[in-house]
């Protein structure tokens, strides 16, 4: 445990990991702030002295697992051309899958704050589900030009449904159930051998 009055470096990620683990090993009712800073190892008080309560904190973590997945997915546009589609368009979608992420967005829902927090944060601009569908849009329409996909392939509405379908999976998957790395491998699978 960081002593008190010592700085604890990334606190923001150690919290946030420490999160992750706590609802990805005992579920979303278990987490609380103590929860949190016993997991991390930091003082009891630390989360609270960085966010404004286990609501916003949430809601930041959760925020920040979207905006990190938006940057794999913007990455996707300078993989047109290399390795196979299939494996990129895994890539991207598994990391929502990454982290706890069925958890996450279990906690999330169970926090109405929090939840309004992250409804209000992605209608001001902060990435989410729609940043990620434009740049897997963008990628699958770069493969297409590059005639890696077939000239008929609709990237908008595969994107749509690579999209919706980690968010459907996101919303009804929780610790415990089966791993939804599969289904999105065969939903991509489907996709591009169409």
């Amino acid at each position: 445990m960081s002593p008190r009055g010592v700085a604890t470096p990334d606190v923001r990620e150690r919290l946030f990991a420490a999160a992750e683990r706590v609802v990805e090993r005992d579920g979303p009712g278990a987490l609380t702030s103590r929860s949190v800073t016993a997991e991390a190892g930091c003082a009891k008080g630390l989360l609270h002295t960085h966010f404004a309560g286990l609501d916003a904190f949430v809601a930041e973590l959760c925020l920040d697992r979207f905006a990190r997945t938006a940057t794999k997915a913007r990455a996707l546009a300078g993989l047109a051309g290399q390795g196979t589609v299939a494996g990129n368009l895994e890539a991207v979608t598994f990391a929502l899958f990454d982290s706890g992420g069925p958890a996450l967005s279990g906690l999330a829902m169970t926090r109405p704050a929090a939840a309004l927090r992250i409804r209000e944060a992605l209608e001001d601009g902060a990435p989410g589900f729609t940043a990620i569908q434009e740049a897997i849009t963008g990628y699958l329409d770069a493969e297409r030009e590059l005639g890696r996909l077939a000239g008929t392939f609709d990237p908008d509405t595969a994107a749509l449904a690579l999209v919706g379908t980690a968010h459907h999976l996101l919303m009804t998957s929780r610790p415990g159930t089966p791993d939804p790395r599969p289904a999105m491998a065969r939903l991509v699978a489907a996709l591009v051998d169409a």
